[in-house]
């Protein structure tokens, strides 16, 4: 699909990943409807994004019914990039059962809901595009992920299964499963450092990958380095040998992970 003059739902618009990903599809000269929760924010980014016709619509997309009403105000969109995520990193124990709520609406039930009421529209016109940002944890088991592991497998899950559904209805539907992200993500927010030797990637990559799954109707872009890549090939075809691997240097890279995110689940 080709951006130019085509209006786009971005949630998560003012995080790291958010934010870079309006930069590029702004510079692709799309018109973006651009939700967080931050209102400040929002418009600040509205303000300095190229082009011009974007909105803001502050949402929490963790409130019950907000993601229908976000869907609602953002009117007749060409494409979805359900970006927003809560993150989620712990033992299950940690979580109180109003915290597992909120990760579960957030990272999976949101955009759940908010493609089945663009679906018919887009359909009707046999054009547009659901991107859905995932993460490599939606394919690698790993140790303190149970909660968000179950929310990105099941949105990566839940996007290749819709994929199938719309195919031929000239809707497409791709998924971004960003891996290890410097300056943005889990690993900045918490503080935590990146496992040695694996390498990262950068926000405005995962912004390109979103371009291009846009574009070319994508099903499924990874973005991280070829030995992340190859490290999530094996955790999908032998979960318990690649837990074995991983050993207690993961474990207690995720306990701080865990431990610099308490406080804004």
């Amino acid at each position: 699909m080709d951006l130019r003059g085509k209006t786009a739902l971005l949630t998560g618009a003012t995080g790291g990943l958010g934010a870079a990903i309006a930069w590029a599809l702004a510079g692709r000269d799309a018109r973006l409807v651009l939700s967080s929760r931050k209102p400040e924010e929002l418009e600040a980014l509205a303000a300095v994004l190229p082009g011009d016709g974007h909105r803001t619509l502050v949402c929490d997309l963790a409130e019950e019914g907000e993601a229908l009403r976000l869907v609602a105000e953002a009117g007749d969109v060409d494409a979805l990039v359900a970006n927003a995520a809560l993150p989620a990193s712990g033992r299950l124990e940690g979580f109180s059962q109003e915290e597992i709520g909120r990760a579960l609406r957030v990272n999976l039930e949101s955009p759940i809901r908010m493609a089945r009421e663009l679906v018919p529209r887009l359909v009707q016109r046999a054009s547009g595009q659901l991107v859905f940002v995932s993460s490599i944890s939606g394919k690698a088991a790993t140790a303190r992920a149970s909660l968000y592991g179950a929310t990105k497998f099941g949105l990566r899950g839940f996007a290749l299964c819709l994929r199938e559904d719309l195919r031929g209805t000239g809707v497409g539907v791709s998924v971004i499963s960003p891996g290890i992200i410097r300056a943005a993500g889990m690993f900045a927010d918490s503080g935590a450092g990146a496992p040695p030797l694996i390498g990262t990637g950068t926000p405005e990559q995962v912004a390109a990958a979103v371009v291009r799954a846009i574009e070319r109707n994508r099903s499924e872009i990874t973005v991280a380095p070829l030995r992340q890549r190859a490290l999530s090939r094996i955790a999908i075809n032998a979960p318990d040998l690649a837990g074995r691997l991983a050993g207690g240097k993961a474990t207690r890279v995720a306990d701080e992970i865990a431990g610099g995110q308490t406080d804004k689940r």
